[in-house]
C-alpha cells in the first residue's frame, strides 16, 4: 500500500510517501516539502498548495494519507494558518477520495518511538532506523511527513 503523510502548514507543507506491505516491511518513496512566498496573501498561498498537493496526488495515486491533527500552538496566529491549510488539504483528500488518518502529534510519537513525549530528535532517529536510511531525513517537515505516512503503516490493519 501506498501512505502518504503530510505535515500541513501555510509556509511550509511536509510530503512524505513510503510503500509498505507489512508492518515489518516499509521503504521510504520519497520526501519534500511545498512550499509558499510570503508576502502574496493567503488566499494566494492556500491556492498553491491546493494546486501543487492536487499535481502530486494524480501523479502518485496514495491509498492512504496521514495528515497531522492540530494539537495546539503558542502562537494563535501560526495556529489559524496552519488550520487554514489543514483545510485545504483535507478538501483535495476528500476529492480524491483517498482516505484519512488524523493522528495528534502525541499519538504519531507514541507509535513511533512508543513515547508520546518523544522529542522531534527521537522520532528522526527511529524514523531512520525503521526506514533503514543512511541519514536522518531533511528538511525537518518533510521528516515530519515521513513520521506521519510510517505512523500511518503502522497502525493499518494488513
Amino acid at each position: 500500500m501506498k501512505f502518504l503523510g503530510i505535515d500541513p502548514g501555510l509556509a511550509t507543507v511536509g510530503i512524505g510517501r513510503i510503500e509498505a506491505s507489512s508492518k515489518h516491511d516499509i521503504r521510504a518513496i520519497d520526501w519534500l516539502t511545498i512550499e509558499t512566498k510570503a508576502g502574496g496573501g493567503a488566499a494566494h498561498r492556500l491556492a498553491e498548495i491546493a494546486q501543487d498537493l492536487s499535481a502530486l496526488l494524480n501523479e502518485t495515486a496514495p491509498d492512504i494519507a496521514v495528515v497531522e491533527k492540530l494539537f495546539f500552538a503558542a502562537n494563535e496566529k501560526s495556529a489559524l494558518d496552519v488550520a487554514q491549510a489543514r483545510g485545504v488539504i483535507l478538501q483535495l483528500l476528500a476529492e480524491h477520495g483517498i482516505p484519512i488518518v488524523e493522528p495528534t502529534p502525541v499519538q504519531m510519537k507514541s507509535v513511533i518511538t512508543g513515547d508520546g513525549r518523544a522529542d522531534k530528535r527521537q522520532v528522526q532517529d527511529m524514523l531512520a532506523r525503521t526506514l533503514h536510511l543512511q541519514e536522518i531525513p531533511k528538511p525537518d517537515d518533510a521528516a515530519d511527513a515521513l513520521a506521519l505516512a510510517v505512523y500511518g503503516a503502522l497502525v493499518h490493519t494488513f
